[in-house]
């Protein structure tokens, strides 16, 4: 289909459905972020808005009262930038006037822009003395200039006065608590990000962890049992071609296993969790395990004890492991002629499983070379599920791994 043909396809008017889902930036929006990023600019304009107004209306009174409205008016220009400063000026000017001029201005609506920027943007201690000054200053204004025209009308002014005093800082604080549950808001979607990026990171971690587990699993312990069949047939085909034939046999079932556990490993990389296009092993194969080990010339037994019961699979999977890992460390540290046996015990609050040898004991406490994945590795799958494995020498020679998994009827 050519782009023409599609686009003949998408009805007249309407964007395509990839570009409805992404939200549109309205003019209302975007001027809306220009006022906010030019706060200076837009209270400088109404401020010189304010001051000609006032200058207009007050120079008919005299130096005075245009001095005094220059002092209310024009300090809006830096109500949002120095709240506090400006509201002192904006307050000088307004005791100024009632000393030195005798009506009311203009200009004294600027009372009203200063008020509300202390409650939205002053600390609140200025906040609070910018309403007390307001408070006070209606009070002052209705003696100042109505007292001569009665009670009622004093009162009337007075109260006029203190209620839109009252109302401008009332709406400056919503202003405020506006302001700091977006700023809030804002903080925790921050927050938000950092965690999820920190759990991402942890979870790659380990997962990374988690494969290299599983590569030195397969890995080690089929190449293990390859290199010592390898050996022995080596030596054995000179004299015994079939014994060779059974060790070229051996090697060649190890290494299919192998090839068969990286593909399903590689496959669940490639598609991702719940694709493995093959079960993983668990603990029933333990004894099949046992049985291509001893096929390598290693003589071990298996034991297996009590009644098995379902596990979740990451647990079969670990007692699994943990014995392959235990036979491979006994193909490579025991010696020749050792011998090594398996026990797999059922019990009623855990899965205990040991693997014990009686070669060169001591040579498995070794330091393993850097990046090594053995008893680490055996110790992180148990820890994983709530478990243990501990590693040591046996009294009279010989090494012991034992682990144990919880596992509560």
């Amino acid at each position: 289909m050519t782009r023409r043909s599609a686009r003949r396809l998408t009805p007249r008017g309407h964007p395509p459905a990839y570009a409805r889902q992404v939200p549109q930036e309205t003019l209302v929006d975007r001027t809306s972020a220009w006022f906010r990023d030019h706060v200076l600019l837009v209270d400088s304009a109404l401020a010189a808005v304010i001051t000609l107004v006032g200058l207009y209306q007050a120079g008919a009174y005299g130096v005075a009262a245009t001095f005094c409205a220059l002092l209310l008016c024009a300090p809006l220009a830096l109500r949002r930038v120095q709240p506090a400063l400006s509201g002192v000026v904006v307050a000088v000017g307004g005791l100024l006037q009632l000393q030195q001029v005798n009506t009311a201005l203009l200009a004294d609506v600027a009372v009203l822009f200063s008020l509300y920027a202390l409650a939205a943007y002053a600390p609140r201690w200025a906040s609070l003395g910018g309403l007390v000054l307001a408070l006070i200053g209606s009070a002052l204004v209705a003696l100042r200039y109505y007292s001569l025209e009665g009670f009622v009308v004093l009162a009337i002014v007075a109260l006029f006065s203190a209620v839109t005093s009252l109302a401008s800082w009332a709406l400056g604080s919503f202003q405020r608590v506006r302001r700091q549950y977006v700023e809030q808001l804002a903080e925790r979607a921050r927050l938000l990000e950092v965690e999820r990026e920190n759990e991402s990171r942890l979870a790659v971690t380990g997962e990374r962890q988690r494969i290299a587990r599983e590569m030195h699993d397969v890995v080690a312990h089929s190449l293990s049992v390859i290199i010592a069949q390898a050996d022995g047939g080596r030596y054995a085909a000179r004299t015994d071609p079939a014994v060779g034939v059974d060790a070229l046999e051996t090697i060649s079932a190890t290494g299919r296993q192998a090839l068969t556990d990286m593909r399903s490993l590689l496959g669940v990389l490639r598609t991702g969790p719940g694709d493995e296009r093959t079960p993983q092993p668990d603990v029933s194969r333990i004894p099949d395990l046992v049985q291509g080990v001893r096929a390598s010339g290693l003589d071990v037994t298996v034991d297996v004890a009590g009644t098995p019961r379902p596990l979740p699979p990451a647990v079969q999977l670990a007692a699994y492991r943990i014995v392959q890992e235990s036979l491979t460390n006994v193909l490579k540290h025991a010696g020749p002629a050792a011998s090594a046996h398996v026990e797999v015990r059922w019990d009623a609050d855990a899965l205990r499983l040991a693997v014990d040898d009686d070669g060169r004991g001591a040579s498995a406490l070794v330091p393993a070379a850097p990046g090594g994945q053995g008893l680490l590795g055996m110790s992180e799958r148990a820890r994983l599920h709530g478990g243990s494995v501990t590693a040591a020498p046996r009294p009279g020679g010989g090494f012991r791994v034992a682990a144990t998994l919880p596992c509560p009827r």
